[in-house]
């Protein structure tokens, strides 16, 4: 065996590096950012073997491989073709920019123009704080479904919690009521005989690109992070709670579970729908038929005013939907902006609009876990907040448990709750999806939630947090270069 690699060394050496130079001209020839791209070209000189299996893993854009492409042309038709048959488009308000300033004027049209995302004004939203106050009121909504139930979610366990609701979805499947499902093949765990279960009482549900272990370059990595319930086409839900009992407070957790749910009536239900169809249609490789029952007109009794639009981003948009949506509002704040996410590793833009909001007077907070549910994540995390501090920028760190709600408050009018975190993987990798709110009633519930939950938080101060010691530092440096992968 030694032999063998002494005498075929020079040879293999050669034709590693021969490949090397190949996925090198690959590299920059997609005119990437310059520091990750030489990253990936040390990583690959410097690590033979194991670089050309990270850069299999990690190093391929795959925004622009065909699978997605077809998906973004095919989303793009259906998404005009149901625009206009069920009548989604509302007219804009005249004094929609004089109502609500430049700013969001700026983030409507950003949205409208990237990805035509569609703005409504005759929506009612209900916040909903932690599991047990969106479950209570699902439950009562599922078991009133007279037509149709649609899911999709990143999580869905078939504990104690999945399995109640389970039972009542396969008890409106034997009613009659079309039951479709979507769940994320690495973030849940469903046994095979809940599947069944679900199989023969009529429920239709499919996995969003399965993982073999013979075929996960691209499919480990673009994951489904959305957590949509559109309900008879009337009701839906969007935010960050997933079906896993961990979520609800009312069970005997191992930790206070802190996060934020949005459910939406009106107008905005209808983009809701979409994003779930276009997500149907990939996994079920099926056009399923739509009539008007799937979406129905809106009920004019039920105008409250609110204005909401529904942003989706995922490797399979031309644009980074939310991300430029965050980007623009940070930019266009006057007053404040507060952030609540359960990981924090912003990319350079999203950083600098931070830093430079915070530098300009701007009251910039973030609330972040104290103790996150990943190592690596919280040492990543924790890289960026020095950096935060020395610009002015508030951090708090939740002690009651642990904060999984990803909002943000911009000045008065403006709120977002939706599935995105603030780091790359919700930027870049995965499907996701934010409901923006534009109205000054909700945001001012958000804001009152935002100040309760620093109750619960302790402000980072700059000097004692520099003093944490080298090995927690370097900790922090390591994790933060795995940051666009975790």
């Amino acid at each position: 065996m030694w032999g063998f690699l002494n005498e075929y060394w020079p040879f293999l050496l050669l034709t590693y590096y021969l490949f090397v130079l190949f996925f090198a001209v690959l590299l920059i020839l997609k005119n990437k950012n310059p520091i990750k791209t030489f990253s990936f070209l040390f990583t690959l000189l410097v690590l033979p073997g194991l670089g050309l299996l990270v850069y299999y893993l990690f190093g391929q854009d795959y925004r622009k491989s065909k699978i997605f492409e077809k998906k973004y042309l095919l989303d793009n038709a259906k998404i005009k073709e149901w625009r206009k048959q069920f009548h989604l488009d509302q007219e804009e308000q005249e004094d929609f920019e004089e109502k609500y300033g430049e700013g969001i004027f700026k983030i409507y049209r950003l949205l409208k123009n990237n990805e035509k995302a569609i703005l409504t004004f005759d929506n009612k939203a209900e916040i909903l704080i932690n599991g047990e106050e969106k479950f209570k009121r699902l439950r009562e909504d599922l078991r009133a479904a007279r037509n149709h139930i649609h899911i999709e979610y990143f999580v869905i366990f078939s504990d104690i919690l999945g399995s109640e609701l389970i039972d009542i979805l396969c008890a409106k499947a034997q009613e009659g009521v079309n039951v479709r499902v979507v769940y994320d093949d690495v973030g849940s765990s469903i046994t095979s005989k809940v599947k069944r279960k679900m199989t023969e009482s009529g429920i239709q549900h499919f996995a969003f690109m399965p993982v073999l272990f013979s075929n996960t370059t691209s499919k480990l990595n673009y994951r489904d992070h959305r957590k949509i319930v559109v309900i008879d086409g009337e009701i839906g839900y969007v935010g960050g709670i997933n079906i896993d009992k961990k979520y609800d407070n009312t069970y005997d957790n191992e930790r206070f579970w802190r996060d934020t749910h949005l459910r939406i009536s009106g107008g905005a239900v209808g983009s809701l729908q979409a994003t779930f169809l276009l997500s149907w249609n990939f996994v079920s490789k099926s056009e399923l038929l739509i009539d008007d029952k799937l979406f129905p007109a809106s009920n004019s009794e039920n105008v409250n005013s609110i204005a909401i639009q529904i942003a989706a981003s995922g490797p399979d948009t031309d644009w980074a939907n939310i991300m430029e949506a965050m980007f623009c509002a940070i930019n266009t704040a006057a007053e404040r902006v507060y952030i609540t996410t359960p990981y924090f590793m912003p990319n350079d833009s999203i950083m600098t609009a931070l830093t430079t909001a915070a530098r300009s007077g701007i009251d910039v907070r973030v609330i972040l876990p104290y103790d996150s549910d990943s190592w690596a994540a919280q040492y990543a995390s924790d890289s960026y907040i020095a950096h935060c501090l020395e610009s002015g920028i508030r951090i708090f760190r939740y002690t009651k448990g642990f904060v999984h709600a990803k909002t943000m408050i911009m000045d008065e009018s403006m709120s977002i709750v939706g599935t995105a975190n603030l780091d790359y993987r919700s930027f870049t990798l995965n499907f996701e999806v934010n409901a923006l709110i534009y109205d000054e009633a909700i945001n001012k519930k958000m804001s009152a939630i935002f100040l309760n939950d620093l109750n619960d938080c302790d402000e980072v101060d700059l000097e004692r947090w520099e003093n944490r010691g080298l090995l927690r530092k370097l900790k922090e440096s390591f994790s933060r270069l795995l940051a666009p992968l975790l």
